[in-house]
This record gives C-alpha cells, structure tokens and sequence, in this order.
C-alpha cells in the first residue's frame, strides 16, 4: 500500500492549524494543544517545516510560528517533500542509473507516467484548499 508517513500526515495537520491562523503567531504548545499531537512531535515536525522555508519562527516571550507565505502559495507537495523528500513513486522514477535493470525494464515509464500524475495532484492542492470542507464524495463505481 503506498501511503505518506505518519509524520507528514500530521504535518499537514499542524500546518493547517497555523493556516486557519494567519493573523497569529502560534506557540509550539498553542499548535500541539489545537491539534491534540505530542508537544515533542509537534516541536520535530516544525523543525523540518521551517528548514523547508514553509513556517517561519519568532523567539521570545511572544514567539512562535507562523506560515511563511500564504496558505494558497503552499502545496501538498512542499508539505511532503519537507518530510519525506522528492516525491518518487519507485527509485527509478527520480533519477537514471539507479537500477541495474533499467535498460530491460518495462515498466518504468509507466511508474514515472503514475509519479508524475500523484506529483501533480499533490501540487495542485494548497494549504488553503486543505481548510475548506470536504466536496460531497461522488461514488465513481456504482452499485446496479
């Protein structure tokens, strides 16, 4: 099953907190109480999302994070990638020469067609589009 980690799961969900937020600079405490995750969790993951240049960090008595830019400048993508690294569906799919069965393989170009799809899907969804409810789920396979 091909799933993001837990960590970048709960990424998405600190960096939506500090989005229905924009005018605020949250505490690392304020976001882990919002978002019910461990202090120490949520302290790691703001780490990573501030190396990623996605949240911005302010000390003393009234520092915090806040987004870097706005909601709708950041994407899923950003998001993932600040965890996980480049998005590559198989090794083969972020660079030549990683395989020694490339030149006989057949189905690398379709594993690279299917990383360029899940590429694009993440990057056409925004932080912001994150903090609107759900579309009604439109079931694609009907029973009859």
């Amino acid at each position: 099953m091909l799933r993001v980690s837990r960590l970048t799961d709960y990424a998405t969900v600190v960096m939506t907190c500090i989005a229905a937020h924009p005018d605020d600079v949250l505490s690392t405490a304020d976001i882990a109480d919002e978002t019910r995750l461990e202090l120490p969790t949520v302290s790691k993951l703001l780490k990573s999302l501030g190396h990623a240049g996605l949240v911005e960090s302010f000390r003393g008595v009234n520092g915090g994070y806040r987004l870097a830019r706005p909601a709708g400048d950041i994407t899923l993508a950003q998001i993932v990638e600040a965890l996980e690294g480049p998005i590559g569906m198989t090794e083969c799919s972020l660079a030549d020469g990683v395989c020694e069965r490339e030149s006989q393989c057949g189905v690398r170009s379709n594993w690279q067609h299917v990383n360029s799809v899940v590429d694009s899907a993440l990057r056409a969804i925004s932080l912001s589009d994150m903090l609107k409810p759900p579309s009604p789920r439109v079931d694609s396979h009907p029973v009859g």
